[in-house]
Protein backbone atom coordinates (compact mmCIF):
# COMPACT_ATOMS: atom_id res chain seq x y z
CA UNK A 1 0.00 0.00 0.00
CA UNK A 2 0.98 3.49 -0.49
CA UNK A 3 2.05 5.69 2.07
CA UNK A 4 3.17 9.43 1.84
CA UNK A 5 4.65 10.64 5.14
CA UNK A 6 3.86 14.24 6.22
CA UNK A 7 7.52 15.26 5.32
CA UNK A 8 6.34 15.20 2.37
CA UNK A 9 4.14 18.35 2.31
CA UNK A 10 2.99 21.74 0.44
CA UNK A 11 1.16 25.19 1.58
CA UNK A 12 0.09 25.82 -1.96
CA UNK A 13 -2.37 23.84 -4.31
CA UNK A 14 -1.17 23.94 -7.43
CA UNK A 15 -0.85 22.78 -10.54
CA UNK A 16 2.85 23.40 -10.64
CA UNK A 17 3.51 20.80 -7.54
CA UNK A 18 5.77 17.70 -7.86
CA UNK A 19 3.79 14.49 -7.27
CA UNK A 20 4.46 12.88 -3.99
CA UNK A 21 3.58 9.88 -4.93
CA UNK A 22 1.89 8.25 -7.90
CA UNK A 23 -1.04 5.55 -7.53
CA UNK A 24 -3.45 3.50 -9.92
CA UNK A 25 -7.13 4.31 -10.14
CA UNK A 26 -8.72 2.64 -7.33
CA UNK A 27 -5.60 2.13 -5.06
CA UNK A 28 -5.92 3.06 -1.14
CA UNK A 29 -3.46 5.29 -0.21
CA UNK A 30 -2.46 6.36 3.73
CA UNK A 31 -1.46 10.52 4.04
CA UNK A 32 0.66 10.82 6.99
CA UNK A 33 -0.77 14.33 8.15
CA UNK A 34 0.58 17.34 10.39
CA UNK A 35 -1.46 19.47 12.36
CA UNK A 36 -2.81 22.81 11.70
CA UNK A 37 0.37 24.70 13.33
CA UNK A 38 3.00 22.22 11.43
CA UNK A 39 4.17 20.58 14.97
CA UNK A 40 5.09 24.14 16.09
CA UNK A 41 2.66 23.25 19.37
CA UNK A 42 4.08 20.70 21.54
CA UNK A 43 2.05 18.48 24.05
CA UNK A 44 2.29 21.27 26.55
CA UNK A 45 0.58 23.58 24.40
CA UNK A 46 3.39 25.45 24.10
CA UNK A 47 3.94 26.82 20.72
CA UNK A 48 7.18 27.96 19.34
CA UNK A 49 6.20 31.13 18.06
CA UNK A 50 9.77 32.36 17.30
CA UNK A 51 9.75 29.29 14.44
CA UNK A 52 6.84 30.77 13.43
CA UNK A 53 7.94 34.27 13.04
CA UNK A 54 11.11 33.08 11.25
CA UNK A 55 8.92 31.00 8.34
CA UNK A 56 10.03 27.64 10.29
CA UNK A 57 6.22 26.41 9.74
CA UNK A 58 4.13 26.15 7.37
CA UNK A 59 0.01 27.11 7.62
CA UNK A 60 -2.01 24.82 7.39
CA UNK A 61 0.16 22.22 5.45
CA UNK A 62 -1.17 19.12 3.69
CA UNK A 63 0.28 15.92 2.65
CA UNK A 64 0.86 15.38 -1.23
CA UNK A 65 -0.01 15.53 -3.52
CA UNK A 66 -0.65 12.38 -4.86
CA UNK A 67 -0.89 11.84 -8.63
CA UNK A 68 -3.67 9.47 -9.70
CA UNK A 69 -3.08 8.04 -12.94
CA UNK A 70 -5.59 8.97 -15.54
CA UNK A 71 -7.52 11.94 -14.17
CA UNK A 72 -7.54 14.18 -16.87
CA UNK A 73 -9.43 17.89 -16.69
CA UNK A 74 -12.81 17.46 -16.99
CA UNK A 75 -12.97 14.04 -14.99
CA UNK A 76 -14.15 14.14 -11.04
CA UNK A 77 -12.00 12.41 -8.19
CA UNK A 78 -13.92 10.68 -6.03
CA UNK A 79 -11.87 9.71 -2.34
CA UNK A 80 -13.77 7.67 0.04
CA UNK A 81 -12.32 8.34 3.70
CA UNK A 82 -11.98 4.80 4.67
CA UNK A 83 -10.51 5.74 8.21
CA UNK A 84 -9.17 8.47 10.46
CA UNK A 85 -6.60 7.69 12.74
CA UNK A 86 -5.30 10.35 15.32
CA UNK A 87 -2.85 11.05 17.88
CA UNK A 88 -3.70 10.88 21.25
CA UNK A 89 -3.87 15.06 22.12
CA UNK A 90 -4.59 17.67 20.36
CA UNK A 91 -4.02 21.46 21.11
CA UNK A 92 -6.18 24.23 20.48
CA UNK A 93 -5.82 28.40 20.59
CA UNK A 94 -8.51 31.09 22.01
CA UNK A 95 -10.07 33.39 18.78
CA UNK A 96 -11.11 36.51 21.17
CA UNK A 97 -11.43 39.71 19.13
CA UNK A 98 -11.79 37.71 16.06
CA UNK A 99 -15.00 36.46 13.88
CA UNK A 100 -18.22 35.86 16.18
CA UNK A 101 -16.04 37.02 19.32
CA UNK A 102 -15.09 40.18 18.22
CA UNK A 103 -16.61 42.54 21.15
CA UNK A 104 -14.38 39.71 23.79
CA UNK A 105 -11.50 40.63 24.78
CA UNK A 106 -9.07 38.12 26.07
CA UNK A 107 -5.80 36.94 26.82
CA UNK A 108 -4.23 34.62 24.16
CA UNK A 109 -4.15 31.04 25.11
CA UNK A 110 -2.74 27.36 23.71
CA UNK A 111 -4.19 24.59 25.77
CA UNK A 112 -3.30 20.72 25.08
CA UNK A 113 -5.84 18.38 25.17
CA UNK A 114 -5.29 14.33 25.85
CA UNK A 115 -7.58 11.54 24.67
CA UNK A 116 -8.45 8.97 27.04
CA UNK A 117 -10.16 5.85 25.19
CA UNK A 118 -11.79 8.23 22.32
CA UNK A 119 -12.66 11.16 24.56
CA UNK A 120 -11.88 14.78 25.54
CA UNK A 121 -12.16 16.55 28.92
CA UNK A 122 -12.89 20.26 29.30
CA UNK A 123 -14.58 22.04 32.04
CA UNK A 124 -15.15 18.76 33.44
CA UNK A 125 -17.55 17.29 31.45
CA UNK A 126 -16.52 14.43 28.97
CA UNK A 127 -17.08 14.56 25.43
CA UNK A 128 -16.19 11.88 22.52
CA UNK A 129 -13.77 12.92 19.86
CA UNK A 130 -15.14 13.21 16.55
CA UNK A 131 -12.53 13.04 13.64
CA UNK A 132 -12.82 14.77 10.94
CA UNK A 133 -10.16 16.57 8.05
CA UNK A 134 -10.00 20.27 7.64
CA UNK A 135 -7.99 20.76 4.50
CA UNK A 136 -8.53 17.87 1.42
CA UNK A 137 -8.48 18.74 -2.27
CA UNK A 138 -7.15 19.00 -5.58
CA UNK A 139 -4.86 21.59 -7.72
CA UNK A 140 -7.03 24.31 -8.74
CA UNK A 141 -7.40 25.70 -12.30
CA UNK A 142 -5.01 28.63 -13.08
CA UNK A 143 -2.78 30.05 -10.15
CA UNK A 144 -2.43 27.71 -7.25
CA UNK A 145 -4.46 28.74 -3.88
CA UNK A 146 -2.67 28.70 -0.53
CA UNK A 147 -3.59 25.24 1.96
CA UNK A 148 -5.58 28.19 4.36
CA UNK A 149 -8.19 28.96 1.39
CA UNK A 150 -11.10 26.79 0.57
CA UNK A 151 -12.29 27.16 -3.04
CA UNK A 152 -13.90 25.19 -5.57
CA UNK A 153 -11.26 22.85 -5.69
CA UNK A 154 -12.01 22.27 -1.78
CA UNK A 155 -8.81 23.35 0.39
CA UNK A 156 -9.65 24.05 3.84
CA UNK A 157 -13.15 23.79 3.89
CA UNK A 158 -13.32 22.56 7.25
CA UNK A 159 -16.33 20.41 7.01
CA UNK A 160 -17.19 18.03 9.77
CA UNK A 161 -19.03 15.82 7.86
CA UNK A 162 -16.23 15.44 6.19
CA UNK A 163 -15.12 12.24 7.93
CA UNK A 164 -14.78 8.45 7.84
CA UNK A 165 -17.48 6.74 5.69
CA UNK A 166 -17.45 9.67 3.64
CA UNK A 167 -16.96 10.04 -0.18
CA UNK A 168 -16.20 13.55 -1.87
CA UNK A 169 -15.93 13.67 -5.74
CA UNK A 170 -13.52 17.06 -6.20
CA UNK A 171 -13.76 18.79 -9.57
CA UNK A 172 -10.23 17.80 -11.70
CA UNK A 173 -8.69 20.68 -13.21
CA UNK A 174 -4.97 19.31 -13.01
CA UNK A 175 -3.10 15.88 -14.46
CA UNK A 176 -3.56 13.36 -11.93
CA UNK A 177 -5.98 15.54 -10.03
CA UNK A 178 -3.21 15.92 -7.46
CA UNK A 179 -4.73 15.24 -4.15
CA UNK A 180 -3.41 16.80 -0.87
CA UNK A 181 -5.14 16.73 2.35
CA UNK A 182 -4.33 17.52 6.51
CA UNK A 183 -5.35 20.09 9.33
CA UNK A 184 -7.52 17.00 11.31
CA UNK A 185 -9.75 17.82 13.55
CA UNK A 186 -10.51 15.58 17.04
CA UNK A 187 -13.60 17.72 17.10
CA UNK A 188 -15.22 20.86 15.46
CA UNK A 189 -18.94 22.12 15.68
CA UNK A 190 -20.03 24.37 13.00
CA UNK A 191 -18.72 27.19 12.13
CA UNK A 192 -15.27 26.43 13.71
CA UNK A 193 -16.16 29.55 15.66
CA UNK A 194 -13.25 30.50 18.38
CA UNK A 195 -10.72 30.20 15.42
CA UNK A 196 -9.49 26.76 15.94
CA UNK A 197 -11.20 23.13 16.00
CA UNK A 198 -9.33 20.50 18.39
CA UNK A 199 -6.45 20.70 15.94
CA UNK A 200 -4.38 17.22 15.63
CA UNK A 201 -2.38 14.86 13.44
CA UNK A 202 -3.05 11.33 12.13
CA UNK A 203 -3.03 9.22 9.64
CA UNK A 204 -6.12 9.40 6.64
CA UNK A 205 -6.59 6.31 4.55
CA UNK A 206 -8.72 6.64 1.51
CA UNK A 207 -9.66 4.79 -2.17
CA UNK A 208 -9.38 6.86 -4.99
CA UNK A 209 -11.17 6.58 -7.91
CA UNK A 210 -11.28 8.89 -11.75
CA UNK A 211 -14.72 9.07 -13.09
CA UNK A 212 -14.28 9.76 -16.21
CA UNK A 213 -16.47 13.02 -17.70
CA UNK A 214 -18.83 10.51 -19.74
CA UNK A 215 -19.99 8.87 -16.87
CA UNK A 216 -20.59 11.99 -14.61
CA UNK A 217 -21.60 15.46 -14.79
CA UNK A 218 -18.46 17.17 -13.76
CA UNK A 219 -18.88 18.68 -10.36
CA UNK A 220 -17.96 22.22 -10.08
CA UNK A 221 -17.01 22.23 -6.81
CA UNK A 222 -16.73 19.55 -3.69
CA UNK A 223 -19.42 17.24 -3.59
CA UNK A 224 -19.86 14.69 -0.56
CA UNK A 225 -21.66 11.52 0.54
CA UNK A 226 -21.79 10.93 4.36
CA UNK A 227 -24.27 9.00 6.30
CA UNK A 228 -26.95 8.89 3.47
CA UNK A 229 -26.55 12.18 2.57
CA UNK A 230 -25.64 14.23 -0.47
CA UNK A 231 -23.77 17.45 0.12
CA UNK A 232 -22.58 20.51 -2.00
CA UNK A 233 -20.03 22.54 -0.26
CA UNK A 234 -19.17 26.28 -1.63
CA UNK A 235 -16.54 29.02 -0.18
CA UNK A 236 -16.60 32.33 -1.10
CA UNK A 237 -15.89 35.86 0.28
CA UNK A 238 -19.40 36.30 1.86
CA UNK A 239 -22.48 34.25 2.86
CA UNK A 240 -24.56 34.55 0.15
CA UNK A 241 -22.48 33.99 -2.10
CA UNK A 242 -21.54 30.84 -0.64
CA UNK A 243 -25.00 29.79 0.04
CA UNK A 244 -25.99 30.81 -3.57
CA UNK A 245 -23.00 28.67 -4.77
CA UNK A 246 -23.82 25.54 -3.05
CA UNK A 247 -27.75 25.58 -3.49
CA UNK A 248 -26.70 26.24 -7.48
CA UNK A 249 -25.08 23.05 -7.24
CA UNK A 250 -27.46 20.58 -5.30
CA UNK A 251 -29.77 21.93 -8.13
CA UNK A 252 -28.02 20.94 -10.74
CA UNK A 253 -27.42 17.63 -8.93
CA UNK A 254 -31.17 17.28 -9.14
CA UNK A 255 -32.38 18.33 -12.49
CA UNK A 256 -28.90 15.96 -13.82
CA UNK A 257 -31.33 13.17 -11.85
CA UNK A 258 -34.20 14.11 -14.59
CA UNK A 259 -36.10 16.13 -11.74
CA UNK A 260 -38.81 19.05 -13.14
CA UNK A 261 -36.90 22.15 -12.66
CA UNK A 262 -39.88 23.32 -10.46
CA UNK A 263 -40.57 20.50 -8.48
CA UNK A 264 -36.42 20.46 -8.15
CA UNK A 265 -36.27 23.33 -6.22
CA UNK A 266 -39.76 23.07 -4.39
CA UNK A 267 -37.98 19.69 -3.22
CA UNK A 268 -35.14 22.02 -1.56
CA UNK A 269 -37.44 24.36 0.70
CA UNK A 270 -38.62 21.29 1.35
CA UNK A 271 -35.81 18.65 1.96
CA UNK A 272 -32.60 21.12 1.70
CA UNK A 273 -30.41 21.85 5.01
CA UNK A 274 -27.66 24.85 4.65
CA UNK A 275 -25.58 24.83 7.44
CA UNK A 276 -22.40 26.82 8.53
CA UNK A 277 -18.78 24.95 7.90
CA UNK A 278 -16.54 27.82 8.78
CA UNK A 279 -16.58 30.71 9.61
CA UNK A 280 -12.77 32.05 9.98
CA UNK A 281 -10.65 31.11 6.96
CA UNK A 282 -10.13 33.53 4.21
CA UNK A 283 -13.62 32.68 2.46
CA UNK A 284 -16.36 31.65 4.62
CA UNK A 285 -17.42 28.02 3.37
CA UNK A 286 -21.41 26.72 3.75
CA UNK A 287 -22.46 23.10 2.82
CA UNK A 288 -26.12 22.13 1.17
CA UNK A 289 -27.36 18.77 2.31
CA UNK A 290 -30.43 16.31 1.20
CA UNK A 291 -30.86 12.79 1.86
CA UNK A 292 -29.59 10.43 -1.15
CA UNK A 293 -32.67 8.72 -1.53
CA UNK A 294 -33.66 11.82 -4.14
CA UNK A 295 -30.62 10.92 -6.43
CA UNK A 296 -31.54 7.16 -6.76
Amino acid sequence: MIKIPCTSKIDIMSASNAPAARCKDGDTVIFETMDCYDGAVSRDGIRDWEGKVCGKYMANPATGPLYVEGAEPGDALGVEILSIKTRGWGAMGTGFGEHGFKNYEGEYVMRAFEFEDGFVKIGGKKIAIEPMIGVIGVAPAGDGIPTVTPDSHGGNMDCNKIVEGSTILFPVAAEGGLLAMGDLHALMGDGEVFEYGLETSGEVTVRVKVIKKAELRQPTLAEADEKGRVMTIASALTYEDAIRLALEAMYELLLAKGWDKTEAGMLMSMKCDLAICQIVDPQVTVRAMMDKEFFE
